[in-house]
């Protein structure tokens, strides 16, 4: 059995006028005529005014919290900036408390279906990723197998190649464990002063034959100081130069420049890496530092790379409280810049 504010009104309200009614019969002096009227005019009033009660402050309320919850339940698009509570009404917190609740809920929906696809999304990469170098070691050792081992310049050449997929399948899993442990905290910042500028060159000795046979010019901008200390880690920042500067090389083409500038700002150090490369167009920009993300995939995957190197640069320079600024013309080069702080035992920028 269910009831609605004019009934319960209208039942309180007979309550309320039969008991007025009955208390002045009891006087001798109040005419059968002065009780019919106290009687209705009980009723109307107890009426009016249970149903105002019931309807405006109890029963309107309920019903809005109801459908509230009943479009919370079946996933409908909710308006809250709509839904204004009246302050007379004594319900206001418990709807202000399940607004909030609402909104709570709609952010953590956004967030587990933006995981969701980002989950399937690197699910679908990694399985890409790792099955390129797997099949190649895999095609290598199977014709080694079939008779391919008994030649020995075969069997060499064929050795080669699969230890050379290995490693790279390695490096992916390294990369993939490295990013892994940067975003859950595994991997703590080990913050020092020390000379980017030497750590750069122990980079470029690195990537000094790759240059030598492109021909390429890798070196400072002029007029670096011999010292540059700045405040990081040295290990994460030595990943990042490496990084930015593997790019850079792997990315230009013969003949062309790489050039690393240190410039002071204040109490901090602006570290620029530039080169005069392929570029990268604009609409692909803002999406470099995402996992396995490629400008141009078939040319990326023929240049090596686990397509992980600027997601892990992006994270180690959140851990550094900043972030990279990426500026690129495609056919002009691209710059990649991020900024540490100066070190505080020696400014050999500031006297320059």
């Amino acid at each position: 059995m269910t009831f609605n504010s004019r009934g319960i009104a209208f039942l309180l309200a007979i309550c309320v006028a039969a008991v007025t009614t009955a208390f002045l019969s009891l006087f001798e002096e109040v005419t059968r005529n002065a009780l019919v009227v106290t009687f209705f005019v009980s009723l109307g009033a107890t009426y009016l005014l249970v149903f105002i009660v019931l309807e405006f402050l109890i029963f309107r309320e309920m019903n809005n919290i109801y459908d509230l919850l009943q479009k919370l339940r079946s996933d409908q698009p909710i308006n809250l900036e709509n839904m204004d509570s009246n302050p007379l009404n004594p319900f206001r917190k418990i709807k202000e408390d399940i607004h909030q609740f609402v909104q709570l809920k709609e952010k953590e929906i956004d967030e587990l279906k933006k995981m969701e696809a980002f989950r399937k999304e690197f699910i679908a990469d990694v399985s890409h990723e790792l099955k390129t170098p797997i099949f190649a070691a895999q095609g290598f050792v199977h014709t080694l197998l079939d008779g391919a081992v008994k030649d020995k310049s075969v069997r060499t050449r064929f050795l080669k190649k699969a230890a050379k997929s290995l490693d790279g399948l390695d490096l992916l899993v390294q990369d993939l464990l490295t990013l892994s442990q940067i975003e859950t905290g595994e991997i703590k910042m080990h913050f020092e002063d020390f000379d980017i500028r030497r750590l750069t060159e122990e980079v470029f000795d690195q990537f000094e034959n790759k240059a030598e046979k492109k021909k390429l010019d890798m070196s400072f901008e002029p007029g670096i100081p011999d010292e540059v200390i700045v405040h990081g880690d040295w290990k994460r920042i030595n990943q990042v130069m490496t990084n930015l500067i593997s790019n850079a090389v792997k990315y230009s083409g013969e003949k062309s420049k790489v050039r690393v500038n240190f410039i002071p700002e204040g109490e901090f150090v602006e570290i620029v890496v530039s080169d005069t490369g392929e570029g990268i167009p604009e609409k692909d920009v803002k999406r470099i530092f995402e996992r396995f993300y490629r400008v141009d995939k078939s040319r990326s995957r023929e240049k090596g790379g686990t397509g992980l190197g600027l997601a892990i640069v992006k994270h180690i320079m959140e851990g550094h409280n900043t972030k990279v600024d990426v500026r690129s013309t495609v056919g002009k080069g691209s710059e990649f810049r991020f900024k540490l702080k100066a070190g505080e035992e020696h400014h050999a920028l500031d006297e320059v």
